[in-house]
């Protein structure tokens, strides 16, 4: 193997969702599902060597991210893919005040995080940081699960642009996970709805906040745009 890639983080990154082993966007980042997504055949780290450990977990928060998957890299990784905050917002579901809180604790702690993962850059890797996304697209409801929090989407852009400029500062690149999904929820269809692999195409959700096989190719495909950017690329 020539290097390592370890997604830490939330249920953005997982399989569970998406449909299964292989089929979040971790897996897919490392290893493409060529049925599924015959243009991509051959882009993925497997490709070049690169193995895969993938530490995030379904609910976590930011303080799990530091205390419980970082304590668990052994080496410095060659690619660092992060997607947290998304929880911590929505435990303050409903309550403007509280979410100002979260964000502000995603922030100061999402310093610690990067702070710790420093190491991958000095040594030529890459730290790629997901803004969240809304699958109100912007309009703070979800109407098919009964869902409304006017205040939701501007809650959700300050807690992306906290994360683009603690990115910025500790010279990680920006996947932006939320432009990119913006108009394939509630735009495109019922984000609540369980299907991992929805007729839909358009739609990228399920279970309302949860990336489905189609939405986790997109994190996938965010993640390489914003390697591709910085001028990364993987290690021969």
């Amino acid at each position: 193997m020539s290097g390592r890639f370890v997604a830490i983080g939330d249920s953005m990154s997982i399989d569970q969702y998406a449909g299964g082993p292989g089929r979040g966007a971790a897996s897919l980042m490392h290893r493409n599902r060529d049925g599924d997504f015959p243009d991509w055949a051959g882009r993925d780290l497997a490709t070049a060597g690169i193995g895969v450990e993938v530490l995030a977990q379904d609910g976590a928060t930011v303080s799990d991210v530091l205390t419980d998957q970082l304590p668990r890299l052994d080496e410095v990784p060659t690619l660092v893919t992060i997607t947290m905050g998304g929880n911590d917002l929505m435990l303050a579901f409903g309550d403007t005040a509280a979410a100002g809180s979260a964000i502000a604790k995603v922030l100061a702690v999402g310093e610690a995080v990067l702070s710790r993962l420093d190491a991958v850059g000095r040594g030529g890797g890459r730290v790629v940081v997901s803004t969240v996304y809304d699958p109100s697209d912007g309009t703070g409801r979800i109407a098919a699960a009964g869902i409304s929090w006017p205040e939701a989407p501007a809650l959700v852009r300050a807690l992306n642009t906290g994360l683009v400029d603690l990115a910025q500062r500790h010279g990680a690149v920006v996947a932006d996970v939320h432009a990119r999904f913006l108009g394939h929820g509630v735009d495109a269809g019922d984000p609540a709805q369980p299907d991992a692999r929805p007729d839909n195409r358009r739609l990228w959700y399920c279970g309302v906040i949860e990336p489905n096989a189609w939405g986790a190719h997109e994190i996938r495909a965010a993640w390489w745009q914003a390697l591709h950017e910085s001028g990364w690329r993987p290690p021969a």
